[in-house]
């Protein structure tokens, strides 16, 4: 299946320990399955590059929380080498609605990309409309690599509504330095080890299975930016 390059959703986040996630787990298993990544219950590591200008723009406006906020990552699921398909994104936010516009790369191409703010010649698996779009957002901003962000995810699809996708990230570590893909993926604790971030990525309204769910764990909606809650804790503002 080819991935999905451009798409929009609402994204609800919630914080949860151990228990909880396999409460949840065991609960969603008559509504969900594992993606092709996720099966029989592991899990697979992804890990971002998060670009911002040298004053820090993007991250101190999207904690001021406006109506219109964005930001840019370079992502691959796993460690990459110089021919590894990678992720370049702009990742928006309106009104609460996430539109996030992306391109495949190889790994060496998208570094040039970002060193020189010039796109690389067109190649078959890329999407010409967002490289444009990457382009215009990189000689805007100037951006340059900030923070190295991994994190193990597990990941779940609705039997009955493909819109609808939950994932559980676990061990989420930072670094500031060695910003590649190209490296391994150490880092510092963002959170502490037993807590679990949920999202709920959807579309439509919540089923009422799922909501029945959300309350017998009594969960509420939380607002977390991973790459926000790595500034904040490294006291940067």
């Amino acid at each position: 299946m080819a991935p999905i390059e451009v798409f929009s959703r609402v994204e609800h986040k919630y914080i949860i320990d151990s228990t909880v996630y396999k409460n949840i787990r065991n609960q969603l298993k008559d509504y969900m399955y594992e993606d092709g990544f996720s099966t029989d219950g592991g899990f697979y590591t992804i890990c971002n590059i998060y670009y911002d200008t040298a004053t820090d723009e993007l991250i101190r406006k999207s904690l001021e929380k406006p109506v219109y906020k964005e930001k840019l990552r370079l992502r691959s699921y796993g460690r990459a080498d110089d021919d590894t398909k990678v992720f370049l994104e702009i990742k928006k936010k309106f009104k609460g609605v996430v539109n996030k516009r992306r391109t495949v790369l190889k790994l060496r191409e998208a570094y040039d990309f970002t060193e020189t703010y010039r796109q690389p010649e067109y190649r078959d698996y890329m999407n010409k409309q967002v490289l444009n779009e990457l382009e215009y957002f990189m000689n805007h901003y100037k951006p340059v690599p900030k923070v190295f962000l991994a994190y193990d995810r597990a990941a779940l699809f609705c039997k009955d509504d493909p819109e609808l996708r939950i994932t559980f990230d676990t061990n989420i570590r930072t670094r500031r330095d060695n910003l590649r893909l190209d490296s391994d993926d150490k880092g510092e604790q963002l959170i502490d080890k037993d807590k679990w971030l949920m999202e709920i990525k959807v579309i439509n309204a919540y089923p009422l299975w799922l909501v029945d769910i959300l309350n017998s764990n009594g969960l509420f909606k939380t607002s977390f930016s991973k790459y926000g809650t790595e500034y904040l804790k490294n006291k940067l503002i």
